[in-house]
């Protein structure tokens, strides 16, 4: 594959051949963020058969990426709070870019791309203000940073597109943090996470939850057909949390996912990823410090099953149900409630697995 990459990227630079796509890439259905054995990182294109098809070095520890709808090149964010995120072409495997935060900002680690491609829109913290902004980047002049808006609360971590529209809704997690203080956190007892709505820059509606979960940080995001948006959330309060994922569609009512107080318990108060099933009747969440996998029914709201995965990390939908990556190097497949793990390579996947093409 590296081979026929370099191929097609050198045709390219010829003007030989059409703007290549993520087929001439291997068609990878999915990246992900892994450490190697030996102490370095990589971003890895994932086959539909759980292959991997490409591994491309990363400067330091990655988080999340963001696939570009139709050219093979992605962006690797660092780990919060980092102030880079490298852009790659998956076709040559090499960096065609370096975006750094500006002067009192650092990246949370997600992106999202408009629908033509033509916008990288970056999850960002304005830490002397204590306020969460939007960098936008112009992907056509080489991802040059050209503006930037209000995320519509404070700590905005994951951010996505809503499917058919440029509107984006963004995880205002609501912890305030600052470099000067590494990731600790400052402002638990007043923090006030929110899921926000934005179309061409303007905050078009803001959902916050029951006062009583206000230490209850949004965290990250999934996003059905219809518009349907599935959160998952972390707790930052003493004692046992009441709900860790919840449901919203712009114009209604926020739907919390019930489960019981030992099923809860079980993820630590921690949701790391989230996904819903193809059909979007189910939601997955995993807890990596929990080592576990939780599924929801979508229309009765509860808790439909529960599996042991060790440091369960990425989940996305696939066409078996969900794909889920673990620390351990695992990838694998829950099909109605059943799982089939395959060891498949000596490194650790970090938290998420980011599908390619939606």
């Amino acid at each position: 594959m590296t081979s026929r990459r370099q191929f097609l990227a050198g045709l390219l630079a010829t003007g030989l051949v059409p703007t290549p796509t993520w087929a001439d890439a291997g068609s990878p259905q999915f990246l992900s963020a892994a450490a190697l054995s030996d102490g370095r990182y990589v971003l890895c294109g994932i086959g539909a058969d759980q292959d991997i098809l490409f591994q491309i070095p990363l400067p330091a520890r990655g988080h999340a990426a963001a696939a570009h709808p139709t050219r093979p090149e992605a962006v690797a964010f660092a780990r919060r709070p980092g102030t880079f995120a490298i852009v790659i072409d998956c076709l040559s495997g090499t960096p065609k870019a370096t975006m750094t935060a500006p002067e009192g900002r650092h990246f949370y680690g997600h992106g999202a791309f408009s629908s033509d491609g033509q916008w990288l829109f970056t999850t960002e913290n304005d830490y002397e203000a204590g306020q969460g902004r939007v960098g936008v980047w112009d992907v056509l002049a080489g991802y040059v940073r050209v503006e930037e808006f209000a995320s519509g609360g404070v700590g905005p971590h994951d951010i996505k597109r809503l499917p058919g529209t440029e509107t984006l809704v963004i995880a205002n997690g609501g912890i305030d943090t600052h470099p000067d203080s590494g990731r600790t956190k400052l402002n638990i007892a007043t923090m006030a996470p929110n899921l926000s709505y934005v179309h061409n820059g303007q905050l078009i509606e803001t959902v916050a939850l029951n006062p009583s979960l206000h230490k209850n940080s949004i965290r990250h995001l999934d996003v059905s057909a219809s518009g349907v948006v599935a959160f998952g959330m972390q707790w930052q309060g003493d004692g046992d949390v009441a709900i860790l994922a919840g449901m919203h569609q712009m114009g209604g009512a926020v739907e919390l996912l019930a489960a019981h107080a030992d099923q809860l318990r079980d993820m630590r108060g921690y949701v790391g990823s989230i996904s819903f099933s193809p059909d979007a009747t189910l939601v997955a969440t995993t807890s990596p410090v929990g080592g576990v996998v939780q599924i929801y029914d979508v229309d009765g709201k509860t808790l439909m099953h529960r599996i042991t995965v060790a440091d369960a990390g990425g989940v996305a939908a696939c066409d078996a149900g969900f794909i889920i990556t673990t620390g351990f190097g695992e990838l694998g497949e829950i099909n109605q409630g059943a799982l089939q793990l395959a060891k498949v390579a000596e490194l650790a996947w970090d938290n998420h697995i980011v599908p390619v093409g939606v």
